[in-house]
């Protein structure tokens, strides 16, 4: 039988990163599906990301979590990183813009529930997103993202052995399973205007031991490309959280000339 317990921050950062402030790894793969009324299966995408991570203490029982995420869309039949894609609804190619959010950050403290099984215990975050659109009101983005509000669901699930979350010798649990579900509207670079319907995204992924484990098409990408990927922040960075939308529109003129994304970032 299973049972739910709080424990606090400090085992969530032992789950997440690592109480010893350093950069932790995790990685996700997965599908994306077009969820559109009265049409059946729309398979639009494969998917593969990452998120370096750090967690901060601050000695009040608050620990500060900044991060920098990886997300490609892959063609669902060669597993390839896509660049261009033909909407299938409108017949145009379009640029494609892969998730390239840095930074992502926000602070643990309080209390966790947990659901504790005999060898398993599960962490359950259902992350419901309401808020103005970043593109909303502007002309220029009237056929990308048309509605006035961003909303979203996501639901997260992570997943550790119960003897490793009690022992309290443990720095970082390192044998952490992710599943990653997400409900959310047209991305803006898909072009699809005030078109009905939303994008299903289903992941699983895992903790990694280092850099070296994240899969070849990340590696490659972040060594070659964007090498700031490689670390997490080694303080809170000051500003707002970036978002795909956010970064659409701030890189909006390279995405019309056709530029490959993630556009190259280094440390």
């Amino acid at each position: 039988m299973s049972h739910t317990k709080t424990f606090d921050a400090k085992y969530w950062v032992k789950v997440r990163n690592s109480i010893n402030e350093e950069s932790i790894f995790l990685a996700w793969s997965g599908r994306i599906y077009a969820l559109i009324p009265r049409e059946g299966k729309h398979h639009l995408f494969n998917m593969v990301g990452m998120n370096v991570s750090r967690s901060l203490d601050q000695g009040d029982g608050r620990w500060e979590f900044t991060s920098r995420e990886l997300t490609y869309y892959l063609d669902p039949d060669t597993h390839e990183i896509l660049h261009r894609w033909r909407n299938p609804w409108s017949g145009e190619v379009l640029t494609v813009v892969h998730v390239s959010n840095n930074p992502v950050q926000g602070t643990f403290e309080g209390e966790f529930p947990v659901t504790v099984e005999k060898e398993f215990s599960t962490f359950v975050f259902e992350v419901f997103s309401h808020y103005d659109n970043p593109l909303s009101g502007d002309q220029r983005f009237t056929h990308y993202s048309s509605s006035p509000i961003y909303q979203s669901v996501e639901l997260f699930k992570l997943t550790v052995p119960t003897t490793d979350l009690q022992n309290p010798m443990m720095t970082s649990l390192p044998q952490v399973i992710l599943s990653w579900d997400r409900v959310g509207p047209w991305l803006p670079w898909m072009k699809m205007g005030d078109r009905t319907g939303q994008l299903i995204y289903s992941g699983v992924g895992r903790k990694l031991a280092s850099f070296e484990e994240l899969p070849p098409i990340l590696k490659s990408e972040i060594n070659t490309r964007i090498p700031i990927y490689r670390e997490a922040p080694s303080e809170k960075v000051a500003g707002e959280n970036i978002t795909s939308w956010r970064y659409f529109k701030k890189h909006f003129e390279a995405y019309l000339a056709g530029e490959r994304f993630p556009l190259p970032e280094s440390a």
